[in-house]
Formats: C-alpha cells, sequence, structure tokens
C-alpha cells in the first residue's frame, strides 16, 4: 500500500538523484523508505525566527512546507491573506489536517490544548470522536483510524498517539526515546535540565548530565552512521554536508548543537528545550509552549481558519500551477539541503516568477553556507538579494539550536 503512496513518487524525486548501486544511491533509497512515514510530530523551526525575516502584512501570501502544521498556525496568528501549506509526506499533511480540524470543531480553548498541549490527556480519544471525526475527509481518518483489524483491536491505530502522548511517537519520538533510555541506562537525567532556573544551572547539569551521554561507547560507534540519523529526518545530502562541515567528527557537531539547545536560551520559555530533554511542553505554567497553543490566540486562529488550505505535493509543483507574482513569502524549511543545483535552479525560477515585489524567501541549512550562492546560474542569482547580516542575526536567536545556518533572500 505505501508503494502506492503519493509521498513515495514525491520522495523519489526529491531525493533519489543517484544510481542504486552506488553508496550514495542506496543510502538514498533506505532514507526514501525511512521517510515515507509519520516521521515528525512538531516542527522544529523557531517561528518567533521565521516571523522577524518575514515580515508578514495583511496582504501577505505565504507558501510553507507544512511538516507538523505548528508554524502554519503559528504564522495564522500574523493573519496573513494566505497560507498555502504543501509537504510531500502526507502523514504529515494528515497532522496538520488534524488541527485545523480540532481548532474548528473542538468545542472549548481547554479541549484543543489537552489534544496538541498535552496530548495525552483521558478526554482525547472521546473528544475525537465525537467532535472531530465526523468532520475529516476520508483519507485523513484513514490516516488516524485505519489499519489492520489487529491493530485495531489492540488500540495501536494513530489516534491513540493522543492518549499516550503524540510526542512520544512518529519516528523522531520514538528515537528520541531510544536516545533517552541510553541515559537512563547510563545513569544521566537531561530532564533535569528543565528544573534550572538560570542559565549558569543550565550549563551545569548539561556538563553533568548530557554532555557524557556523547562520551558512550555505543553512542559513538554509532554517531557518524548515516542510518543513525534518518530518524531525525536528515536526508544523506544533509548528512554529508554536516560531516564536511565538522571534518568527519559528527559527535562533536551534535555535541556542540545540544549544548547551544540546553545552554543558551533560557529553558522557561524554550519549548524546543522541552521537547528534546523531556517529550513534552510545559503543561504547568505554560510559558514553554508553541504560541498557537496559547489561549490569547485561540479565537483569533478559531476565525481565521479559512485563510490556510492544504495540498501533498512539492514546492515547485505547486508553483508551477500559479499565475505570476501571485505569491510574496516563502518558507522552505532545510528543503533544498535535499536537492541537486538543477532542482533548486527550478524551484528559484518559479519564485522569480511567481514572486511579487518585495518578495521574501527563508530557509535553514545543516551546514553554514547557502546552497543558492552556488547552485544558480548568475542571471538567476542576479535577481534576489541575500540579507546575510540578518540572517546570521537571527540565526543566533533560534531556540531550536539544531541547524547550521538560517539564510533569508529578498526580491527588490
Amino acid at each position: 500500500m505505501r508503494s502506492n503512496s503519493p509521498t513515495t513518487g514525491l520522495l523519489k524525486k526529491a531525493v533519489q538523484h543517484e544510481p542504486l548501486m552506488s553508496k550514495e544511491g542506496f543510502t538514498q533509497r533506505l532514507f526514501t523508505m525511512w521517510f515515507d512515514g509519520f516521521v515528525y510530530n512538531q516542527i522544529w523551526e523557531d517561528p518567533d525566527v521565521d516571523l522577524a525575516a518575514l515580515k508578514l502584512q495583511s496582504d501577505s501570501r505565504i507558501l510553507t512546507i507544512s511538516s507538523g502544521g505548528c508554524n502554519v498556525l503559528n504564522y495564522l496568528i500574523q493573519k496573513p491573506e494566505k497560507i498555502t501549506a504543501v509537504d510531500l509526506n502526507q502523514y504529515h499533511m494528515q497532522l496538520t489536517r488534524l488541527k485545523l480540524a480540532a481548532l474548528q470543531h473542538l468545542p472549548t480553548y481547554e479541549d484543543f490544548f489537552n489534544f496538541f498541549g498535552h496530548a495525552n490527556h483521558p478526554n482525547n480519544l472521546k473528544n475525537y470522536h465525537t467532535y472531530i471525526s465526523p468532520h475529516l475527509d476520508e483519507a485523513t481518518r484513514k490516516f488516524w483510524e485505519g489499519g489492520s483489524l489487529i491493530r485495531r483491536t489492540l488500540g495501536k491505530t494513530r489516534i491513540n498517539y493522543f492518549r499516550k502522548n503524540l510526542y512520544r511517537y512518529a519516528r523522531f519520538g520514538m528515537f528520541m526515546r531510544f536516545l533517552h533510555g541510553i541515559a537512563k541506562v547510563t545513569r544521566h537525567q537531561p530532564h533535569k535540565l528543565l528544573e534550572a532556573k538560570t542559565l549558569e544551572e543550565q550549563e551545569a547539569i548539561f556538563d553533568k548530565h548530557i554532555a557524557p551521554f556523547f562520551d558512550n561507547w555505543f553512542v559513538k560507534s554509532v554517531g557518524n552512521s548515516p542510518l543513525a540519523v534518518f530518524s531525525l529526518g536528515i536526508p544523506p545530502q544533509q548528512y554529508n554536508a554536516m560531516k564536511k562541515e565538522s571534518k568527519g567528527k559528527l559527535l562533536n557537531l551534535y555535541r556542540e548543537r545540544v549544548k547551544r539547545l540546553a545552554c543558551q536560551f533560557p529553558v522557561q520559555d524554550n519549548y524546543f528545550a522541552w521537547q528534546g530533554f523531556s517529550l513534552s511542553y510545559d503543561t504547568e505554567a505554560c510559558q514553554a509552549i508553541p504560541e498557537y497553543l496559547k489561549r490569547e490566540h485561540y479565537e483569533s486562529l478559531k476565525e481565521n481558519l479559512g485563510r490556510i488550505e492544504t495540498h501533498v505535493t512539492t514546492l515547485t509543483e505547486h508553483m508551477k500551477a500559479q499565475p505570476d507574482n501571485s505569491l510574496d513569502r516563502f518558507v522552505f524549511l532545510d528543503s533544498q539541503d535535499w536537492m541537486p543545483d538543477e532542482v533548486i535552479t527550478e524551484m528559484w525560477q518559479e519564485i522569480a516568477r511567481v514572486g511579487r515585489p518585495g518578495t521574501r524567501i527563508i530557509f535553514r541549512t545543516a551546514s553554514t553556507d547557502s546552497p543558492i550562492e552556488t547552485a544558480l546560474p548568475p542571471d538567476l542569482r542576479a535577481k534576489f538579494v541575500y540579507e546575510k547580516e540578518w540572517s546570521e542575526e537571527l540565526f543566533q536567536q533560534d531556540r531550536s539550536a539544531i541547524y547550521g545556518g538560517f539564510h533569508i533572500y529578498s526580491k527588490p
């Protein structure tokens, strides 16, 4: 069944660029198989940084990769004219569509927060079947409720993630649980970071409970393998860029970025740190939670849901179907790390066509450098301005801390 999914074909086009019998081609196909599933349970790009770079206005028309739908709703708080969310992974799109339906049909803010804030509240399944399920399209309902008879009988359908904590599931969540398991076996307690009151305390806890994780013999033995990072959604091309930047010492790069996550930002309001070190949000103080889950935005989000549309497709294919000068904000996450130069060029040719004057484009990279500087032919590159200093300044403010670079381009 999976081999016939729209995700499979889109992934092959996006990822598989080398011959099967080559080492690179083989790992690309392994990643395609792994990524053709439910990978992310939340997005790992800081929306505060995105919004500072995008400079949204009331007439802004955004094209963004959906991923888990968190930032789609975070952008909606600013009330742009339109948000088009696309994703080549149909599983991530189903999570986005579930969030939109839950926001529209659950009766109260508390019900919505229980569903995606706690993500394990005892009322979640009842509320799903009562208020959300009747309004879902067939594909989305089948995704959350379907599966084999045995799977349904044992309560293993995906909607049960919201009874057991969504953030411990999907491939990313399962991999993070595996890492936490290693920490537990080695008698380290990364969750203690969330008890820190100051950045100094955060650094002390990092040194005691998190840094030693990277000295574990098992972590050392598998840490440089591309297979070890597939569950983090890192494709072979991105893995190679990180390996080159770290001069083959990937564990040092991982340690550096985890330290940035743990120590550079106050943990009291960094929900990325909470997810990384506890697989949950701060549901008591409600400080370290995404903006879309905060009570003050609930009514506004409900009122403006009609500004969002969703499609399972690629950025380029969607743009090809749009008229000239029809969009002006583009959010690419780290997707260009997957692409060879000719695919990047094709996409930016479409941006040049559909992008209105004043267009702004943002994306992240695993390494520090922007691929646009070398991928585009000179005449196409000349149509865009790289806001390098502003990019570097905002990169230092990114609370997710897992990327090597953040980049902003504009079309004058």
